[in-house]
């Protein structure tokens, strides 16, 4: 009787130590899904390289305000690809531009491109941002990119500076 005891408790401790690893090992695959899937959430909106750029109301590439393939001065007015409440509305955006020349999005706190205030640039390389809260304006202090962008336009990368890199 004593020896099937001491029997079961092996084996209970060998079970204990089994679950003690897996349950970690388990916890650290479904955190790595759940950044992999974060990280893939505009995947399934990326056209390929058609000359445009895309901004979208929410994270994620959700609730598409619209696309570009020029500047917009102004997303505020009633003209140009973005209007009226396009304005300080976008969370998420992507550059689906050719690459060469002026292939970087720069998108700016005010209108008519005013870099004084507030710029941030979305390198070709990069495709999209799909979360803007975490990405601040080149000049605009503690200012968070999410919500705030009045204007963009084309621009070469050397019209960036490496602080204003957004992803």
């Amino acid at each position: 009787m004593r020896k099937w005891c001491t029997v079961l408790a092996v084996l209970g401790l060998t079970g204990l130590t089994g679950l003690a690893v897996a349950a970690p090992a388990t916890a650290q695959a479904a955190s790595q899904d759940r950044v992999a899937a974060a990280a893939a959430s505009c995947d399934p909106e990326w056209p390929g390289r058609n000359g445009s750029m895309y901004a979208w109301r929410y994270t994620g590439c959700e609730g598409l305000l619209g696309s570009s393939q020029g500047n917009d001065p102004n997303w505020g007015d009633s003209s140009g690809p973005f209007q009226g409440s396009d304005n300080n509305a976008a969370s998420s955006v992507m550059n689906a531009g050719y690459v060469g020349g002026n292939d970087v999005v720069a998108f700016y706190r005010l209108s008519d491109y005013q870099w004084s205030q507030g710029y941030g640039c979305l390198l070709p390389g990069e495709y999209y941002a799909d979360d803007l809260s975490d990405n601040r304006f080149q000049y605009g202090g503690s200012l968070v990119i999410d919500n705030n962008i009045t204007s963009h336009k084309w621009v070469n990368a050397n019209e960036c500076l490496v602080t204003s890199i957004i992803t």
